[in-house]
């Protein structure tokens, strides 16, 4: 039923918000010339798949995670996507090809060792990753591996139709500040 309810809202999301892409895109292009972001995550079963997202810091950074970037990599323009949570928006083809679910354990990089091995601990694999989840509402992000991996857990115990429903709607109404990045 979730899968089914994901195909939907993304599908609905990339054709409704389509001028939208194409104008954060655009904006993008002056921003820093490469506005697609694409890094290889850990997926549902830690399989790899390539996560994409609107471009908010400069093409040079490290892929590292956001915890352990400096804030100064970050653009004028990234600043706006980050706190408006536009950046995201990419992640509906994720949605839609099936690597992930709108609602979900953020996915790690394969360099976490600390986040993996803590999801494993949890069994937190056995489900797609997501845009937003329980964490992400609670301002809890991947610089706490172990508080991430339980909140992970306890969100995939008690996930319904009406919590999925209420991650995304408390996402979409502005709690949560995403993944920290130093000053």
């Amino acid at each position: 039923m979730l899968r089914t309810l994901d195909f939907l809202l993304a599908l609905g999301g990339l054709v409704a918000g389509s001028p939208i892409l194409l104008l954060l895109y655009l904006a993008g292009l002056f921003d820093t010339g490469s506005p697609i972001f694409r890094q290889v995550r850990v997926g549902r079963d830690q399989k790899p798949f390539t996560l994409v997202k609107f471009r908010t810091m400069a093409v040079n950074t490290a892929s590292v995670a956001s915890h352990l970037s400096s804030s100064r990599s970050i653009t004028p323009f990234g600043h706006f996507l980050r706190r408006t949570k536009l950046d995201e928006l990419p992640q509906l083809w994720n949605v839609l090809k099936g690597e992930m679910s709108l609602v979900g354990p953020r996915p790690g990089l394969f360099n976490q060792n600390e986040l993996t091995s803590a999801r494993q601990a949890e069994g937190v694999y056995a489900v797609r990753p997501g845009i937003t989840g329980l964490a992400q509402v609670n301002e809890i992000d991947m610089s706490t591996p172990k508080l991430l991996a339980r909140t992970d857990a306890a969100m995939i115990r008690t996930m319904s139709v009406g919590n999925y429903f209420k991650y995304i709607l408390m996402t979409v109404s502005g709690k949560g500040s995403g993944d920290r990045v130093p000053g």
